[in-house]
Order: structure tokens, then sequence, then C-alpha cells
């Protein structure tokens, strides 16, 4: 964190005090799976879904906000997040068993939500061991893998919205596609209900386990940001990628990964503007060898704030 100067206006001036903690300048490199990026303006750690909702409520409407889960599937600019960037951890990480159904805060890991419904002997949600990612950004995306993903077993979700008014919707009324919802993107969920069914508990431990291996298997264990495009139609990203002469591309320390081609690796030092320029060098190379436009699954956001090098094959 960094001192502040006493003669220049920073933001937290503005701000209102909440119960939860308030940070100036924090860097976010560190809190994602990139380790690049720079920092947010000022971190918010609300101390529960009341105290984020009256902090919204109060907060001048010019103030931009943005949420942080984990940073797995996500990379931060280089000249950092303007505004209030707000992370849900400690009561926001709550899982709880509702007979056959799991509720979980939006901070709550997927792998500990499979993890749970596992030593409960409850099956369907063994799919989200292998999502690198918390509930809330699950919901916000329909997060999916290894043939399952969040639509089908969600029931409700909670939500609090820009102005600081709390939401409660259905499944259903949030409009949920592939990789997508349809919720308001000022939306903060702050929890979700899951549907799971009584299961064999060693049958679905072997399931998390299986999931665990393949992953280990296909995917680099480096500085990634998780699945860099979206699939098209009917294609998969990493083979469009690989026939596009893509493999092991790098631009300064940034490169896709020679094991998984749908995934950039920071070797070390890569610059958030090194990492994003490479996807999108990918995406020109594709785009000119099949024709098809891939589009970003890594969500991006902040500054930028230098020029990166040229690609090196």
């Amino acid at each position: 964190m960094m001192a502040l100067d006493a003669n220049r206006p920073h933001l937290i001036d503005r701000l209102p005090r909440p119960r939860g903690r308030l940070t100036v300048d924090a860097p976010l490199g560190p809190q994602t799976w990139f380790q690049a990026g720079g920092p947010a303006e000022v971190l918010f750690r609300p101390a529960d879904r009341d105290d984020l909702a009256a902090f919204l409520e109060a907060l001048a409407p010019d103030i931009p906000v943005t949420v942080l889960g984990v940073g797995s599937n996500l990379l931060v600019r280089d000249g950092g997040v303007k505004g209030v960037v707000v992370r849900l951890l400690r009561e926001f990480t709550r899982i709880a068993v509702d007979g056959t159904e799991m509720v979980a805060g939006a901070g709550a890991l997927d792998l500990n939500v499979a993890l749970t419904a596992r030593d409960h002997a409850l099956a369907g949600l063994e799919f989200l061991s292998g999502i690198p990612g918390t509930i809330g950004g699950a919901v916000a995306m329909n997060a999916g893998a290894y043939g399952g993903e969040l639509a089908p077993v969600l029931i409700s979700a909670e939500a609090v919205d820009r102005r600081g008014r709390v939401h409660r919707e259905s499944a259903g009324a949030l409009g949920m596609s592939y990789r997508h919802s349809s919720a308001p993107t000022d939306w903060i969920f702050t929890s979700a209900r899951l549907a799971a069914t009584p299961g064999d508990q060693l049958a679905i431990a072997r399931r998390i386990a299986e999931i665990d291996a393949a992953r280990l298997d296909a995917q680099p264990r480096s500085r990634t940001g998780g699945s860099t495009f979206v699939n098209p139609p009917d294609r998969k990203a990493w083979e469009l990628i690989d026939q596009a002469g893509c493999r092991g591309l790098r631009i300064g320390q940034a490169q896709v990964s020679e094991k998984h081609c749908n995934f950039l690796i920071n070797l070390g030092a890569a610059s958030a503007a090194d990492l994003e320029a490479l996807g999108e060098e990918v995406r020109r190379r594709v785009l000119d060898h099949s024709g098809i436009q891939l589009e970003w699954e890594i969500r991006r956001i902040g500054v930028p704030a230098s020029v990166p090098t040229g690609a090196q094959a």
C-alpha cells in the first residue's frame, strides 16, 4: 500500500466508511493467477452482504465499481483499476448444506463447494472441482468444465446492485447460456443455492480425482489465466490456435502454452500489456488462417500503461 500525500486528494476521501476494510493503491497483480498488472485505486473487502449494500447505496454514482474474485480468469492491465475494487472474503466464503441443496457464498471456491458436496455424499457438483474460480464468478458467466456447467444445478442467486439494492432471483430469471448470463452488469453476486442429488461418496470422490488428473495432464501449472478464449460453435479454440501456428508463440515474457494452446502463461516477468498483446496476436492469426474470430474468455479490466514488444515465433 502506498503512503498518501496529504496535499493530494485521493478517491478514498470521497468514500463512505464501511465496517469492512478499505485499502488505498492496493496491488492487484499478486492477487491474480497471472501475477501481473497494476493496483486498485481503492480495494474494498466488505464485512458481509449488508455492509456491501450500505456502502454501494452511499457511494457516489460516478465512482466505478469492479469485482475481483480469486483472479483465476482475469487480466488486470498495468495501469491498474480506477474506482473501487470489491473483493468478497470471509463471510462470503461460507458453504452450508441444506438437505440435498448447497448454499455457497460468492467468495467460496468452486473446488471447496465440490469437496463439501463430496463429504456429504451429494452428487452432481463434481464438475465444479475443475473450475478455478469462485461461485460468484461461476454464476456471472455460467462457468462450466468437464461435462457440466452451472445453469442446470443453479436454483437461485442473491446479488447486490450498484445502488445497494438486494436481489434474489431464480436461475431461470438470469437468462443463462454458454459462458454467459443476462444478469445486469452492475450486479455483485453474494451467494447461490445449488441443487445436488444423493450419491455414492466413493464414486463422487473418484470423479473429482479423475477431473484433477485430467487437469494435471492437459493444463499448464504455471502463471496462467486459465482458458483464454471461448470455444466457437462446434470447434475447439485450442485446435484453431494450434492450426494457426501459435503454439509456443511469445511476446516478451508472455507465451502461448506448449502444453495447451488455449492457455497464455507468464514466464516470470510478463507485463499485462504483453499478455494482452499476445492474445490479440493469436486472435489475428487464427482469423487469418481459419476465418474464425476468437472471443476472449479471460476478463480484462483496468487501463493500459505500456506498449509491448514484438512477437517472437
